[in-house]
């Protein structure tokens, strides 16, 4: 059949018209590949080629209130192979093994893995040197990646506050895990090309994308301070071998942590190699315990806001005994203290005395400004697994448990928690949330990211309350049971304790925590100062004559490091054998020496200069010294 060339025509119309639109869905199919989908599609293409060396972020340092290291980093390089790269795998395998200390079999089966990229455990965090000599040996598909690892200069020093970090550099206890995620930084990587085959492609340069190094973390902690407290602890856990000593400074109007320790201790560089109960408890926030007299501050104070008392006025007698509710409740001075004043009673630590104060408060008052001060519940310090503590349930209350509250028995409370408690009753009576993370640093800019301001939780007691327990609390320590906390030219206040450990539901015998809260000058405190030992071993535990030097020591030295003047006049001390009396200097400026001699003053003499009259003299006029003691006299020409 003839076909007309009209039909003809239409038909190569009809073909010419489908040709132009197939090439024209080509032609724009093509065009979105290359201009809209190229850059995805090479990227795709450039990953698949791509190997990762990963490049580990410097984890950020933590350092003290002044910038002093107390966790930094050291470079510590890590093996990588790219197994298809790997020509003589039995060759690089031995050369491998006999470097980073493994079987030549098990460095075989790492190299010849079916993966991208493989990391040799073995070859984690190595030495500069094993690297060195890896890298000297040319070996194809192996290569350095930059690694670090956590460093704690000071070996154990702060172990408990700062933790450590795990193999991975990831913060696994203290502050470390507190602030890992502003620790850690992100990971950057050298990025190299590879064929099919895992050959490397010279032709591409390789890309380098830079770690971002963690944030710089500036502790409230003075290291002048925490090396005293550090000293303190290492001689009392020789002397005494305890169970165990808590220790904290802290700044009592802004609740900074100045310094915190305790025993036993660790070195977080090995904490594999101690007992997971020793590096997980950091005791200062962790433990609780009965507080015993230390705890009598948080009575005082209640009972002086709320009127109860005249201390200087007021007396109490003590016959050794009270009788509450059908029990009899023991002074620690077998025959008691016989009749005395209240301001005695702080002195004596007197049990009797505080529950005439308690039962004068009530239960309802008592509770109400124990809860006021903190206890009961977590102060919020930024530390992991503080303790709450425990104390009566109202409805449980009777006579006796208001009776034994009022002198710090039958409670539970944490160290962290006296210390703010006490810190509020002396400062003025405000009461701070504690804590120990002062900034977060951009390490390269050197800008401050986040800061932590004091936290002002409450107002317990007013001004004049809190400069009468400073006055009773001075007294205490010049006059009282906490005599061997005294510093001389410094006017140091603080309170005993020496509490008897419970165990299902009994008291133990011969088992002791006992305290001393301190603080410094009485008049404007600066620094607060905590310890407790955990059954000293081989002496009568009592917190006067354990607790109360350490803090003493702490207070001499840690006054001189934060630069507190001392101060001429303080309360004299009470003088107990075998203690020398302390006598004022006179003003020796001016004397003749033959006036020098008629003096009647029982001192040693160290004179320098020429000439007969003083001309200057150290100590200077005022101080207080130890009779015997000796000073120095500059003589020149008088006038």
């Amino acid at each position: 059949m003839r076909v007309s060339n009209v039909t003809v025509r239409k038909r190569l119309l009809i073909a010419l018209i489908t040709g132009i639109l197939i090439f024209l869905i080509i032609d724009v199919r093509l065009g979105y590949v290359q201009f809209y989908l190229g850059d995805m599609l090479t990227a795709r293409a450039k990953d698949s080629w791509s190997r990762n060396i990963p490049f580990e972020p410097e984890r950020g340092q933590i350092v003290d209130r002044n910038g002093v290291p107390l966790a930094t980093n050291i470079s510590a390089p890590t093996v990588w192979v790219v197994p298809r790269q790997v020509k003589d795998p039995s060759m690089t395998a031995e050369k491998l093994a006999s470097i980073l200390n493994m079987s030549k079999e098990k460095a075989y089966r790492e190299i010849t893995q079916k993966e991208r990229i493989v990391r040799i455990k073995e070859g984690r965090k190595i030495s500069h040197d094993k690297a060195k000599e890896i890298r000297a040996l040319g070996l194809d598909g192996v290569y350095i990646g930059e690694d670090s690892k956590r460093h704690y200069p000071n070996g154990s020093y702060l172990s408990h506050v700062l933790g450590f970090a795990g193999v991975d550099n990831q913060g696994l206890m203290g502050l470390e895990k507190y602030y890992d995620k502003e620790l850690s930084g992100e990971r950057g990587s050298v990025k190299f090309y590879a064929n099919a085959k895992g050959e490397r492609m010279n032709d591409m340069a390789d890309d380098y994308e830079h770690p971002i190094n963690g944030l710089d973390l500036k502790l409230t902690i003075d290291s002048k301070i925490q090396t005293i407290v550090e000293r303190e602890l290492d001689i009392a856990e020789a002397k005494y071998n305890p169970n165990g000593i808590i220790a904290i400074a802290m700044n009592p109007n802004n609740g900074e942590i100045l310094a915190m320790s305790s025993r036993p201790t660790f070195d977080p560089a090995k904490f594999q190699s101690v007992p997971q109960e020793v590096y997980n408890r950091n005791l200062p926030v962790w433990m609780t315990y009965e507080p015993g007299s230390t705890f009598k501050i948080i009575t005082l104070a209640a009972a002086l806001e709320e009127g109860k008392v005249n201390l200087e006025k007021e007396h109490f007698h003590d016959s050794g005994s009270v009788q509450v509710a059908g029990a009899r409740l023991k002074c620690w001075k077998r025959g008691g203290h016989g009749d005395q004043s209240f301001l005695e009673v702080v002195q004596n630590s007197c049990n009797p005395g505080f529950v005439e104060l308690g039962e004068r408060l009530g239960k309802e008052k008592l509770f109400k400004y124990i809860k006021d001060f903190g206890f009961g519940q977590k102060t919020g310090i930024d530390l992991q697994g503080e303790g709450t503590g425990i104390l009566f349930n109202m409805d449980r209350v009777g006579p006796v448990e208001l009776a034994t509250t009022a002198f710090g028995q039958g409670v539970s409370v944490t160290p962290i928690q006296q210390v703010s408690a006490v810190a509020a009753a002396v400062n003025g009576g405000t009461l701070y949330q504690p804590f120990i993370a002062k900034e977060l640093i951009d390490p390269l800019t050197k800008e401050v990211v986040m800061r932590n301001t004091p936290v002002e939780k409450r107002k317990v007691i007013s001004e004049k309350t809190s400069k009468e327990i400073r006055h009773a609390l001075e007294s205490v320590v010049a006059q009282g049971t906490g005599g061997n906390a005294f510093v001389d030219s410094y006017r140091v206040g603080g309170k005993t304790g020496t509490a008897q450990k419970a165990k299902g539901g009994r008291y133990l015998e011969n088992d002791f925590i006992v305290s001393f809260i301190g603080f410094a000058p009485a008049d404007d405190p600066q620094i607060i100062v905590y310890v407790a030992v955990d059954n000293p071993k081989g002496v009568r535990a009592f917190g006067g004559t354990i607790s109360a030097p350490i803090v003493g020591n702490i207070m001499k030295d840690g006054l001189n490091a934060m630069e507190v003047k001392p101060r001429k006049e303080q309360i004299d001390k009470k003088i107990k054998w075998p203690d020398t009396p302390l006598i004022k200097l006179p003003d020796f400026v001016g004397l003749s020496k033959n006036e020098l001699q008629q003096q009647l003053v029982n001192l040693r003499i160290d004179a320098s200069g020429e000439g007969d009259v003083v001309v200057s003299q150290s100590p200077e006029a005022g101080t207080k010294v130890k009779e015997g003691s000796k000073i120095r006299l500059y003589f020149g020409k008088g006038d």
